[in-house]
This record gives C-alpha cells, structure tokens and sequence, in this order.
C-alpha cells in the first residue's frame, strides 16, 4: 500500500537544521510519516501531481517545538499556589494536594489537558516527568502528542508508590507495557538530589544505561537546594552526583540557576544537556539559569516550561522568547541568545538531548514530519522583515494553526482532530469542582 503523499505550500519554510536558512516560497512534501523533500512551489506540484495540497498562504513551516521539561498532570494544579517561594510551594501546597488527589485517572485527565494545550501551541513532544506513567502514555497515544515518559523516582511515599524499590518496579511495569509505542520514548528521572538517595541514583544510572534511555532530573534549582547539600553531603549537588557517575550525555539536567564555573566547564566537558526554564525560575524566585555562561563553554541548552502548577503557561513561544530576552537583560548585551539560538534551543537542540536529533527536531528530508505551521498574516504579526525572528519577538502559540505529528495532522486550522475539547474540559471541571468542595 502506498503511503499518502501530502503537500504543504506555505510563504516561509525555515528547517531549523544546522546552517540553514530561511526557504521562501517552498513546500514541504510528506509521505506516510516522514518528510519526503523539500523543494519550490512548482518543483513540488510538477514531481507529486498526485499528491493532495495544503494552501497555507503567510505561513511560515518550522519543526514541531520540543517542551524538554513538564509535568503534564499538573495542569489540574495551575494557579492554586501562586507567589510563593519553592520550598513553601512544594512542601504546604503542592506535595498535600498530590498525596490526596493524585491517580491513575487525575494523572490522565490532566495530562491530556495539557496534551491538548500542547498541539494548539505548536508542541509536538513533551518530555514529562510524573507519577503513574501509564496514564501519560495513554494521554499522549490519545491526543497524537510524542511524549518522553518517566520512570519517576522519589524517596518518600505518595499516593502512586511507597518507596523507590516500587516505584521503579511500577515505572518498569509501565515501560514494558508500552514499549515500541511510536509516539513513545521513556527516560529515567530522579526527582532531584534532595529527594533521592545516593543508592536510588545509582540505580537510576544503571536502569538508564541497560534500557538505553536518557535521565531527566531536577538540580541546582535553588540556593537553598545547593546549601543544604554542602551541609548533607559536604559537597554540591553536581559534585555528588558526578562522583555517581551520572554526568554524562545522558543526562538532562532541568534548571541549573545555580552554577559556578567549575560547574560549568564540568557539564561541557561531560556532555550534560541542560533544561532552561525561565517563566518557572522567574515565578518562583528561584534565580536565573546562566545561559550565556553554558552557551560559551559549549553546553547544550534547551528549553521546557515545567508545570502548569508553577509557570503558569505550558507556552514554549514564551519560553523562547523570554530565553532570548532574559538572557539579554541579566548580561547587559543584546547580541547573546539570538532569535536562531533561542528557536534551536526548543528544536533541533532539544531534539539531541532527547537523544533523538537522528529523525526529530529540524525539516530534512528523511526525518519524522512533525510539523507545524504558523500564520503570520495576523494584523499584529506585519509586516514581516524576518519571519525567524517574527516568531521569536512577535507571533504566539494563538498562532499556530495546523500541527503534523509523524505526518498525521492533529491540529486544523486550531481545531483539535483527535481530542474533543468540550468532553476534556467538562471533565477537568467536575474533578476541580470536587477538588475545591473539599480543599
């Protein structure tokens, strides 16, 4: 059987691979699941005459976004704790609510909520850290979002597990489960050096390395996180988990705010891949990751939005752009960051630290056909003097207006194709009416 050939016609077409540029008046040809070429209008319609066509007018193409960074579940928690510190955040707030509420189905509703959120804001994967990871997977095969599903650990118990020995067996049982899913990766993510043990790290270490899969873990978040381990541990975060032998292009390492330059010249040496998230860090006080620092000595920076519970957006166009900004703002220099740097930080460098850059996060010939379109033909987004940086400085996710997922088109013209938005959200509001009855 023939694989359907889909053309899509847009005004821009920018693929986000190394030294490329922005292709004008191109088309992106997909057949089955992956991109077939990339060629002019005509070239297009003259090689694939057969093929079915989407007129996208002042768009422009670009990789779908890669949210390195979330906790898919917690869009039922978004705006409960608002201005608080981290450590009261988590401890009086956000820790008792999940012991009461959280389950297999309260893990499903809101990780499709934010699946949903997701695809109309042009994410195409989203790298999840959470309990009851059978519930993600099925959120995600449900909605067409790629999802990196955890084997989340912690070192105390909750509603989902006792201790780390079930939570890992739990986290196993759902991988073995759904192991060969497409839309599916899975990683193996300790909470953070605060919450897990020197001996559930290690075993974390090794599960990654025999499953081949990469670690996804919070560190160096706080200043507080970083005194208290040189008071615990007579050593920093990083030193401790180095000398486990968890540093390495494996590793993840989501916020980072805190980090000197030893540390700095210790993760581009290692090959650690680090997560920025700079609406959560700025939220919740935590400090700013330095960007600039990691950029110079060659780490690999990406981007994620954490939570709902902490951002309160799971919006990676904002992301990008207060990447861009922020960074701009805190060295006083406008040149760093640029708007290329801050796209490929939710594209084609994400898509590495997934160790996935072989068939995701760039428009080339042969890879997976995420992909998604953004209008510029908005009154707010003209006119357009350079559509890479419109999209980092202008346009919004309110601009996304189709989405493919493996060539399978999830989003039309903002309309969902395989979530009913009315059902999901009728029944987010039954679980939060409950929720706050009994607050």
């Amino acid at each position: 059987m023939t694989a359907q050939t889909t053309i899509l016609k847009a005004r821009w077409l920018l693929p986000m691979s190394p030294g490329s540029q922005v292709l004008n008046d191109h088309a992106l040809v997909i057949q089955g699941e992956r991109i077939a070429a990339i060629l002019p209008w005509a070239a297009a319609a003259q090689q694939f005459p057969d093929a079915a066509t989407v007129e996208l007018g002042e768009h422009v193409l670009i990789p779908g976004l890669i949210n390195a960074h979330t906790h898919s579940a917690m869009s039922l928690l978004r705006g409960v704790a608002d201005d608080v510190p981290l450590m009261d955040w988590l401890n009086n707030h956000i820790w008792p609510l999940e012991k009461k509420w959280v389950s297999e189905d309260w893990t499903y509703q809101g990780s499709l909520l934010s699946a949903a959120e997701a695809l109309r804001g042009g994410v195409t994967y989203l790298n999840d850290m959470y309990f009851f990871p059978t519930a993600m997977a099925r959120a995600a095969l449900d909605s067409g979002v790629r999802a990196g599903v955890s084997i989340n650990v912690i070192d105390f118990p909750t509603g989902y597990a006792a201790n780390a020995a079930e939570y890992i067996s739990k986290g196993l049982e759902a991988y073995e489960q759904y192991k060969g899913e497409k839309l599916l990766d899975w990683t193996s993510a300790p909470h953070a050096p605060y919450t897990v043990s020197d001996e559930t790290f290690v075993q974390l270490r090794d599960l990654a390395l025999k499953l081949d899969i990469q670690m996804h873990c919070h560190i160096h978040e706080t200043q507080f996180e970083v005194d208290e381990s040189v008071k615990q541990h007579g050593m920093r975060p990083l030193e401790r988990l180095n000398k486990l032998g968890l540093l390495n292009e494996r590793m993840m390492a989501v916020h980072m705010v805190h980090l000197n330059e030893a540390e700095i010249a210790m993760l581009a040496k290692q090959g650690v891949h680090v997560v920025h998230n700079p609406n959560s860090n700025m939220k919740l006080a935590s400090g700013v990751c330095p960007v600039t620092a990691l950029e110079a000595a060659g780490v690999n920076t990406v981007l994620g939005t954490d939570g709902a519970a902490s951002n309160n957006r799971q919006d990676m166009f904002g992301e990008i752009r207060a990447a861009a900004l922020l960074a701009k703002g805190v060295t006083q220099n406008s040149t760093t960051v640029s708007a290329r740097t801050a796209l490929e930080m939710a594209t084609i460098r994400a898509a590495k630290a997934m160790g996935r850059g072989d068939d995701l996060g760039s428009l080339e010939v042969g890879k997976l056909a995420d992909v998604v379109a953004v209008s510029l033909d908005a009154l707010e987004c003209r006119p357009v003097y350079n559509p890479e940086a419109q999209l980092v400085y202008v346009a919004g996710r309110e601009h996304v207006s189709d989405v493919w997922v493996g060539g399978k088109q999830v989003l039309k013209n903002r309309v969902l194709t395989q979530v009913d938005q009315a059902a999901v959200l009728d029944r987010i509001e039954a679980i939060v009416a409950q929720m706050k009855a009994q607050r």
